[in-house]
């Protein structure tokens, strides 16, 4: 059988950029179990409830909800535990550093197979106000009407 190749997407998590400022992303792998790898394969999986957070030197990944695998047995997994996520030493110090400091927060924005590797895009990012979300909603509406103004115009050859 071939190996995979490119990257599958299983699960985003759209509503992190509209509740976050995204300073800095990082890519990480995931220990899994064998039913949770067939429950991302069959694309079910949920991020909404998900954050990451550094303790003795390991960083985790928590509240991330990968539903039980269908034909799983006694070996099932729960569906909200604690998963353990590969990152660099110096990437998890950098990380501990920012967390502990400055007030960022870990958030996993998504969820994919990589060449056949399960994967997670951590986000270093820092809570928006809610004056600060609407503003941002308000921009891409200006943005849009004005795209679509631009778009009009050019439609009649003006």
């Amino acid at each position: 059988m071939p190996r995979e190749q490119g990257r599958k997407v299983v699960a985003t998590n759209r509503k992190a950029r509209h509740d976050y400022t995204i300073e800095d992303t990082y890519e990480a792998g995931i220990v899994l179990t064998g039913t949770e790898v067939k429950s991302l394969r069959q694309g079910r999986a949920s991020l909404v409830d998900g954050y990451a957070y550094i303790d003795n030197g390991q960083a985790y990944l928590d509240a991330v909800h990968i539903p039980e695998y269908n034909q799983g047995t006694w070996t099932n997994h729960p569906p909200r535990r604690t998963r353990k996520l590969l990152l660099h030493k110096q990437q998890i110090l950098k990380l501990h550093s920012e967390v502990r400091e400055g007030g960022y927060t870990l958030v996993p924005l998504s969820l994919y197979f990589s060449d056949g590797k399960a994967k997670v895009e951590l986000a270093l990012a820092k809570g928006k106000r809610e004056y600060d979300k609407r503003h941002a909603l308000r921009e891409r509406q200006d943005t849009r009407e004005a795209q679509r103004a631009m778009r009009t115009r050019n439609n009649l050859g003006e």
